[in-house]
């Protein structure tokens, strides 16, 4: 099968890489938007865990990686609940890693480890221990093909960057030991000026946190009452809409209201609704200069500065006012 993605270009997928993007977990995640509660609030930010889990598959292609690795690139977020890391909220984790807690038991109940079996690879060796992919994930503050897609892909769709500016960055990347690095510091330092603007001007927009908890008290509020089960979560972001929808509970009815597009909120320190703080996400990539790998910031006055701003930025969280719901 051909894909064209919007960053990467197009491309012929075939064996067992076409099997499982034709499987049922993977397209799934059409209907799973990215930013959690973001498209409820403004219908423009619409990329989908799809469109993601086919990036970094194919950023890990264009990087050199194995099949294996661009296997596990492509399944990587197949666990992702509706409304993606709201799901944090609802149930206070802190590391925003519901999904990967419910990874193994999403994968092995599903028809992927058949397909995986099939074209001779072990299920479990595949998907058990993502330290093994290298490319993938790596902990911040490093750079990870995860990492790298979800920024470009959303900065771009959403008017922060061009195309051609993404597609320049790609180029400078260079992998030393199964692991991604800038190839030099101008191309880290866009990088980490783009990457505070997804973390900091697009996850903690006031509309955007607003969203978040809005949809995460609905959600709450809907499980305490029994309209859904935490089983209901492994469905399409609409099809949870739509159970909430067709219950006639007057609470999660009521919230539901509250969640639209012409909400008007701002960002007050005094004289807030509520305030929300979200995982702390920092950049600091490696990369090679003078003869020896160092930080980034070590040789950036920006990025330091940039880092210690958005770092005091996430300690704080975000305050909202609500002006019209």
């Amino acid at each position: 099968m051909e894909i064209n993605d919007i960053i990467y270009g197009q491309h012929q997928i075939d064996g067992v890489l076409e099997e499982l993007l034709k499987s049922a977990p993977v397209q799934r995640l059409k209907g799973i938007y990215q930013g959690g509660a973001s498209f409820l609030v403004n219908r423009k930010w619409d990329v989908t865990r799809y469109e993601h889990s086919v990036g970094v598959m194919l950023l890990i292609k264009k990087l050199g990686g194995t099949i294996k690795e661009q296997i596990a690139g492509l399944l990587h977020d197949v666990s992702h609940t509706a409304f993606s890391h709201v799901i944090d909220v609802v149930f206070e984790n802190e590391a925003e890693d519901y999904h990967e807690n419910i990874f193994q038991q999403v994968i092995v109940q599903s028809e992927i480890p058949g397909i995986l079996e099939k074209h001779g690879y072990d299920a479990e060796e595949l998907l058990t221990d993502e330290t093994r992919w290298t490319l993938l994930e790596q902990p911040a503050p490093e750079l990870c093909a995860d990492r790298t897609d979800y920024t470009l892909r959303d900065m771009y769709r959403y008017g922060h960057i061009g195309l051609h500016e993404a597609q320049t960055f790609l180029d400078h990347l260079i992998v030393r030991n199964g692991r991604m690095f800038p190839d030099r510091i101008e191309a880290a330092e866009w990088f980490v000026g783009v990457y505070y603007k997804e973390v900091i001007d697009f996850f903690l927009n006031p509309v955007n946190v607003y969203g978040y908890e809005y949809l995460a008290r609905t959600l709450k509020a809907a499980l305490r009452h029994h309209v859904i089960s935490a089983d209901d979560l492994l469905k399409t972001d609409q099809e949870v809409l739509d159970i909430l929808h067709a219950s006639k509970n007057e609470e999660v009815l009521s919230l539901l209201t509250h969640i639209h597009p012409r909400v008007q909120v701002k960002e007050d320190d005094t004289q807030y609704d509520f305030h929300l703080k979200k995982k702390m996400r920092l950049i600091d990539p490696s990369v090679f200069h003078h003869g020896k790998w160092v930080k980034s910031s070590a040789v950036s006055e920006n990025i330091r500065k940039w880092g210690e701003s958005a770092y005091q930025k996430a300690k704080k969280g975000v305050y909202i006012k609500v002006l019209h719901h």
